[in-house]
C-alpha cells in the first residue's frame, strides 16, 4: 500500500510514518522544509498552497493522510490564528485538487481535524451523531470560537472537493498521548514530575485523549472499513475531568502531589510557555461513537492504564 502524508514531519507524522513504514508500506511525506524523514520513508517538497510535481505522488497512491497545519500550541494572536487557518484550509484545498485531477485517485483521503470543533460542555459527551459544535457558547471567551471556525473551514474544504472515487474521512482527533518528543504527553509528564500536575481552575473541565497505539489502530481500521466516511472522532471512550486525569498521571509517575493552579495562574503559565489557556481550560467532552458502533476495540479505553503504559515506556529521542 502506498500512503502519502502531507505535513508528515511533525509529531503525529513521525508516529504514523514510522508505523506504516515498519509495516512494509510505501510512505511518502510531503514537506515544506528539510526535516529528516523516518527510516524507510521518502520525502517530496511542496508548499502546502499550490500544485506542483508532488501531485504525481498522490496519483496512483492508495491512501492520503493530510496532517498539514500550523501547531495550535501557540498564542492565539491574529497573526497565529491567520496562519493556523491558512495552513489548514489551503493544504486541504490543494490536496483535494490533486485528488480531483488524479488519473488514478487514492481510494481513501483521511483529513486531519480536531475534537476542539465541539462545544465546551460538562453535561453530555459529544459524539458524531448528537454532538454540539462549538462557537456559540455563552460562558466562554469570545475568541475561543476562532479555533472552532478554523476546524469547520478545514472540514468544509474536504467536503467540497469533487472526489467521487475517493472515500473521505475527517479525523476529529482528541489529545494524542504518545512518548514521541514534542507532544502533549511529554509536556504533561514533565510538569507532573516538577510538582505542577495539579488541577487547573478547579479541574472540572473534561479531557478527551487517545493513546498513540489506538490512534494507529484506528487509522488501520478506517482504511479497512469502507463503510465509514465523514467525521469520525478519534478519542478514547472514557474521557474524564482534568483533575482526575492529572491524578492518574501523578499515580503512574509516582509523584505524590501536584500544585493546583487558578484560572489566572493558567493564563500566566500559558503566556510564559507561549501557548494559549484555551488548551487547558476548554472542556473537551468527546467520545468515539462511530468507531465503537463499527466494532473497533480500544487497547487503552481508560486513562489510568494508558498513563501507566506511557510512563513505563522510555521517551524516544529524535534522530
Amino acid at each position: 500500500m502506498k500512503v502519502v502524508i502531507p505535513g508528515g514531519t511533525g509529531h503525529l507524522g513521525r508516529v504514523l510514518s514510522r508505523a506504516l513504514a515498519g509495516g512494509g508500506h510505501e510512505v511518502v511525506v510531503l514537506t515544506r522544509g528539510s526535516a529528516a524523514a523516518e527510516p524507510g520513508v521518502r520525502t517530496a517538497g511542496w508548499d502546502g498552497r499550490s500544485a506542483g510535481p508532488w501531485t504525481a505522488e498522490i496519483d496512483g497512491s492508495d491512501v492520503v493522510v493530510n496532517l498539514a497545519g500550523r501547531s495550535v500550541n501557540c498564542r492565539y494572536t491574529r497573526a497565529n490564528l491567520r496562519e493556523m487557518w491558512n495552513s489548514r484550509v489551503d493544504s486541504a484545498r490543494v490536496v483535494g485538487g490533486a485528488i480531483e485531477r488524479a488519473a488514478r485517485p487514492p481510494r481513501l483521503w483521511l483529513q486531519m481535524s480536531t475534537a476542539t470543533i465541539y462545544a465546551h460542555r460538562h453535561d453530555t459527551p459529544n459524539d458524531e451523531a448528537t454532538g454540539v459544535l462549538g462557537g456559540a457558547e455563552p460562558d466562554v471567551p469570545a475568541y475561543w470560537s476562532s479555533s472552532v471556525d478554523i476546524a469547520r473551514a478545514w472540514e468544509r474544504e474536504q467536503e467540497l472537493a469533487d472526489t467521487p472515487h475517493t472515500r473521505k474521512v475527517a479525523l476529529r482527533t482528541s489529545m494524542v498521548m504518545s512518548p514521541e518528543p514534542g507532544g502533549a504527553f511529554e509536556m504533561l509528564l514533565r510538569l507532573t514530575r516538577l510538582g505542577l500536575g495539579g488541577p487547573v481552575a478547579g479541574g472540572g473541565q473534561y479531557m478527551s485523549w487517545i493513546h498513540e497505539a489506538d490512534l494507529l489502530r484506528a487509522i488501520d481500521f478506517l482504511v479497512e472499513h469502507e463503510e465509514l466516511s465523514g467525521p469520525v472522532n478519534l478519542a478514547a471512550p472514557e474521557p474524564l475531568p482534568y483533575k482526575e486525569f492529572l491524578r492518574s498521571l501523578r499515580t503512574a509517575a509516582g509523584v505524590p502531589f501536584g500544585l493546583p493552579a487558578t484560572r489566572w495562574m493558567a493564563a500566566l503559565g500559558a503566556f510564559v510557555l507561549r501557548s494559549d489557556p484555551e488548551l487547558l481550560l476548554k472542556s473537551r467532552f468527546v467520545v468515539p461513537g462511530r468507531l465503537l458502533e463499527a466494532g473497533f476495540e480500544f487497547a487503552f479505553p481508560s486513562w489510568p492504564a494508558a498513563a501507566a503504559d506511557l510512563v513505563r515506556g522510555p521517551l524516544r529521542t529524535v534522530g
